[in-house]
């Protein structure tokens, strides 16, 4: 193609404009994402940045700065600025630049370039994570208990480390994967895909795998590659998620595709606190303190057996306090699981540091050509705020001018009629507000699930949703995290937490899970117009766009 007809743009600062309409945009769409960040994403071009963590994930993947450039080159209208280029360079070569490394029992920071270690010796706010250096050291002695955060202070300023020091080996847990599912009977294997990220994450057992973080879709099976992990290092394993019901089906998902037996995988829960070769515990519980400056009461369970790998499923929901125990346990591996690797608080880089670099990515779109995930229509539907509510809202501050717009009682209306578009579909309703949902229910005379729900009351739920004896649920964001409902194939929106793109991709992924009939998912997203909540649906448009989803806007009046 002309250059005239390339995608791409790149901007002396650091911006990588995108147009959707040109020729080559899909494909330039796919890769962007490995090195870059989408912040902007309306219809005609979306806004890509560079940023250094966006550049060190992409070198610990295995990108080099001659690929991204060249890929630049291709793909851009007008040359790639001159800084932009070093940037990209000094970015790739300053990972790995710092690695530490074990030699005769010491864990020593090591460098390739002359002169790093003597100006980091020198830095006040660094001394203290070494043994007294020489003047000028050609490595320094890290004290064993700051593995981690040595690592967190040299990415802050700039300086990504690469931790070859090696992992403890754990106690030995030999199990295999079933050729059959233990639950259906039908035949079971590793798709090649996480075939793959186990052997990337495994590394062959070398100090260069065993921490990181695998990127896939909700509805990929990321439960399966954590499996995949385990498999390859047979060791005990300690696996924290987000909730009780997503710790029954990791329980559930075991027992099914491995030969493990029920004694060997245990919960410790609110419900059960027992501690087994395999132990699946909860953020939640983990993070439990009988009061706000007590101690974490739970915190011993990561020393509670000589676990070989912790697994951290969606990882992009690591509560903060478990930073500081991920930092004293550096010498286990660790795995992280998400769909996305944006934190609302904005510590990615204690991810990269703490958890490990992206290990595996594969994007959306290329999964749903495979077939592994369904395709996805995603439909944003706007309407006016209920004409008696206007004052409320122009005189309400921000945060209750969001609530006001999310719970528009116009949408009772929109929603009903949405609903009815879909008789024969599996459909769920997602929202924030209780009320609302509680309302939705008795018009629509269907069940809901909210924070209050019993556990065993959601699961019977879930199972008849499941098993097709219900066709409507309703579900407050407890909904949003690891709920197996593999045949729901329209979700419709009607509240969310103020344009999360972690939220946007969990109630996505609720949809991805292939249907047995082919069916396409729909995605709706129901919108006050001119509003607080529009707004953030923008911002939780970046997910969908960056996920490769075309994303329809309806104006109410075309439902």
């Amino acid at each position: 193609m002309s250059t005239s007809q390339r995608p791409l743009t790149v901007q002396g600062d650091r911006t990588i404009l995108a147009e959707v309409h040109a020729e080559g945009y899909t494909e330039a769409r796919d890769v962007l994402p490995l090195f870059a960040e989408l912040e902007k994403s309306p219809e005609h071009v979306h806004t890509y940045r560079l940023t250094p963590l966006s550049i060190w994930n992409a070198a610990a993947a295995g990108l080099t700065a001659e690929r991204i450039l060249k890929f630049l080159d291709e793909q851009s209208r007008y040359p790639v600025p001159p800084n932009v280029r070093r940037e990209i360079e000094e970015n790739i070569r300053r990972f790995g630049l710092l690695r530490l490394e074990r030699d005769d029992g010491k864990l020593l920071l090591r460098s390739s370039e002359d002169g790093l270690l003597e100006r980091i010796a020198k830095t006040s706010d660094l001394k203290q994570y070494f043994e007294k250096p020489e003047k000028k050291p050609t490595e320094l002695i890290v004290l064993e208990e700051l593995r981690g955060e040595v690592k967190q202070a040299l990415i802050r300023i700039g300086y990504p480390v690469e931790d070859l020091a090696g992992y403890t080996a754990g106690a030995e847990m030999r199990f295999d994967f079933r050729s059959e599912m233990l639950g259906n009977g039908a035949p079971f294997a590793l798709r090649p895909y996480q075939l793959e990220a186990g052997e990337i994450f495994y590394a062959g057992g070398t100090e260069r795998g065993g921490s990181g973080v695998v990127v896939l879709p909700c509805g990929a099976g990321k439960t399966i590659v954590g499996m995949a992990c385990l498999h390859q290092l047979q060791t005990q394993c300690l696996i924290l998620t987000t909730n009780t019901i997503a710790v029954r089906q990791w329980r559930n998902e075991l027992l099914d595709k491995t030969d493990l037996r029920p004694e060997d995988v245990g919960e410790y829960t609110g419900d059960s606190k027992t501690i087994a070769p395999v132990t699946i515990s909860t953020y939640q519980m983990i993070t439990y303190r009988r009061r706000k400056t007590g101690e974490f009461t739970h915190f011993a369970l990561f020393g509670a057996r000589d676990w070989g790998l912790v697994i951290y499923d969606e990882v992009h929901l690591l509560p903060a306090p478990v930073f500081r125990v991920t930092a004293e346990i550096q010498a286990r591996r660790r795995l992280g699981l998400t769909a996305t690797l944006v934190r609302e608080d904005g510590r990615e880089d204690e991810v990269f540091s703490l958890i490990g670099p992206k290990k595996y990515d594969v994007p959306w779109k290329i999964l749903e050509r495979q077939g592994w995930i369904a395709d996805a229509h995603c439909v944003e539907v706007r309407l006016p705020l209920e004409q008696g509510l206007g004052f409320d809202y122009m005189s309400a501050g921000s945060r209750d001018r969001f609530r006001i717009a999310s719970e528009n009682p116009e949408k009772l209306d929109v929603v009903r009629r949405l609903v009815a578009s879909h008789a024969g579909d599996r459909v769920l309703i997602i929202g924030q507000y209780l009320d609302q949902l509680e309302a939705l229910a008795e018009d629509l005379g269907a069940p809901v699930i909210t924070g209050r729900t019993p556990n065993k009351e959601r699961e019977v739920l879930y199972k008849q949703f499941r098993e097709g004896d219900l066709n409507l649920l309703i579900v407050s964001k407890v909904g949003n995290f690891a709920v197996d409902l593999p045949d729901a194939n329209v979700a419709i929106q009607v509240s969310g937490t103020f344009g999360s793109r972690q939220e946007e991709a969990q109630r996505l992924g609720r949809i991805l899970r292939p249907k047995s009939d082919k069916r396409p998912a729909v995605f709706y997203s129901v919108v006050t117009r001119d509003s607080r909540e529009e707004h953030f649906a923008n911002n939780r448009q970046l997910f969908l766009t960056e996920q490769g989803y075309t994303y329809e806007i309806k104006d109410v009046t075309e439902i």
